[in-house]
C-alpha cells in the first residue's frame, strides 16, 4: 500500500502502524515558534477500539490500510459467531458475538447492514442506526399511568428487551436504536 506523508493526514483516513489498522479520529497541526510542524493525532485501532494519540514531524509518513467497506448482510448465527455475506463477492464472514456490541440484540436474519474489511478480514459491521422490531411480549399497561412518562419491558422478536412507553402493545412494531437499544417511536402501518 502507499505511504502518506505527515501533511497528508485527515480525519476518517486508515492508516497501519506496527501492523495494526488505525483510523485517524482526530487531526491537528501545530507550529511552534521554533522548529519543525507537528501533527498530533487522535487514533482508534479498528481491531480492539482502543484510542492513542502520537504526534508525528512534518516528513514523517504512515502506510495506508488497505480497507473496504461494502454491503452485506446477516445471515445467520453459529453458535457465538454471526455470519455475514458480502453482496458483491457473495464471501461469508463471521464476527464474534462480543466484537458486536448491542447491536448483535437488534440483528434480524436479512438484515442489510455496512462491512468494513481489513485484508479481507471482517472488522467491523455498521447495522445502521435504526431498525424496526416487532414487540412480542409486553405486559398490559395499568390504568392511569397516562400522565408520566411510564415505561415498560418489551421483548422484541430478536429476543432483546427494551423500555417502551406505556402504550406499546404485543404486535406493535417499533423503531430502535441499533446502536444504544433506545425506543425511538411507534411504527404505524
Amino acid at each position: 500500500m502507499p505511504s502518506i506523508n505527515a501533511g497528508d493526514f485527515k480525519k476518517g483516513l486508515k492508516v497501519i502502524i506496527d501492523g495494526d489498522p488505525y483510523d485517524i479520529v482526530e487531526y491537528n497541526f501545530v507550529k511552534p515558534g521554533k522548529g519543525q510542524a507537528l501533527y498530533k493525532l487522535k487514533l482508534r485501532h479498528l481491531l480492539k477500539g482502543t484510542i492513542t494519540t502520537p504526534t508525528y514531524r512534518s516528513g514523517d509518513s504512515l502506510e495506508q490500510a488497505d480497507i473496504r467497506k461494502t454491503t452485506g448482510q446477516f445471515l445467520y448465527r453459529d453458535g457465538e459467531n454471526f455470519v455475514f455475506m458480502d453482496n458483491d463477492s457473495f464471501e461469508q464472514h463471521s464476527m464474534p458475538t462480543v466484537n458486536l456490541g448491542t447491536a448483535a440484540a437488534f440483528m434480524l436474519d436479512g438484515a442489510v447492514c455496512d462491512l468494513l474489511l481489513w485484508n479481507d478480514r471482517l472488522i467491523d459491521v455498521d447495522p445502521g442506526s435504526h431498525v424496526t422490531l416487532t414487540v412480542t411480549y409486553t405486559e398490559p399497561a395499568a390504568r392511569g399511568d397516562t400522565a408520566t412518562n411510564v415505561t415498560k419491558a418489551a421483548t422484541v422478536e430478536t429476543g432483546a428487551e427494551v423500555k417502551v412507553p406505556a402504550f406499546i402493545n404485543d404486535g406493535d412494531k417499533i423503531k430502535v436504536d441499533a446502536r444504544t437499544g433506545e425506543y425511538i417511536e411507534r411504527v404505524r402501518n
